[in-house]
């Protein structure tokens, strides 16, 4: 069985508590999670950014450009979202917390792989060069000789007893690439870590769909996998704490 939550919270701390949960309510019941949705327009600034001299400047950046800062507990560099991006997010029981990590790591690529692949993008594991939130499991747009050539989607994990959670930032539209681009420059320069705005990627010049919520639906489904689901969604449709069957 896994647990779908859809929608978004009022405010970005509330956001951010329903994702918190997923992971400890995956901790205490073994039950695994599955959200994918457009969080609020933010930059997630990861632990490393913060201990960074100019990590005030970045901030600012953000701001001055529209993004409220904020801070992530999973790994990995500062991403952005827009308001349309999709954020993804598997919680999966564990045992040890020592073992694991690579197993999800290549799990959740290849499963964003497959979909992205299955929507008519042109995909593959890797990223260039300068890309942002850098990775080795990241997912490209790739060219016909199959290199990467543009950042569609990072991954990150964190991890604690009883359960792990691997997070996805995913850029569908390619209206988003330019926004992303140029709130991004600012603040890893600000920060001084390389960052080539050329590498922002999206699925839809990628050759798959334009629309957020027909990625996000295949998403979802790709992590499911026939599973038994249950569906909860947060924000106006639905209180939370509602969940039914569907």
């Amino acid at each position: 069985m896994v647990q779908v939550v859809r929608g978004r919270a009022e405010s970005p701390p509330e956001d951010r508590a329903v994702t918190a949960g997923l992971l400890e309510q995956t901790a205490n019941t073994g039950v695994a999670a599955v959200r994918v949705w457009q969080p609020h327009r933010q930059v997630a600034f990861g632990r490393r950014d913060s201990r960074e001299s100019g990590y005030s400047a970045a901030r600012t950046a953000a701001n001055e450009h529209g993004y409220r800062p904020t801070e992530r507990r999973v790994g990995g560099r500062a991403v952005a979202y827009t308001g349309q991006t999709l954020a993804v997010v598997h919680t999966v029981p564990v045992d040890d917390i020592r073992q694991g990590m690579c197993e999800r790591y290549n799990t959740t690529s290849q499963t964003l792989l497959e979909v992205l692949a299955g929507l008519g993008a042109d995909v593959t594991r890797g990223e260039p060069a300068n890309a942002y939130c850098p990775g080795s499991h990241s997912v490209s747009s790739c060219s016909p000789a199959g290199e990467p050539i543009g950042k569609i989607a990072g991954i990150a994990q964190r991890v604690q007893s009883g359960a792990a959670l691997v997070a996805a930032c995913l850029t569908v539209s390619q209206q988003d690439v330019g926004a992303l681009q140029a709130v991004l420059e600012p603040v890893y320069q600000s920060l001084g870590v390389g960052f080539d705005p050329t590498t922002v990627a999206s699925v839809a010049a990628a050759g798959g769909p334009n629309d957020p919520t027909v990625v996000a639906r295949a998403v979802e489904t790709g992590f499911v996998e026939g599973r038994h689901k249950t569906v909860r969604t947060v924000g106006n449709r639905e209180p939370v704490g509602r969940t039914p069957n569907r």
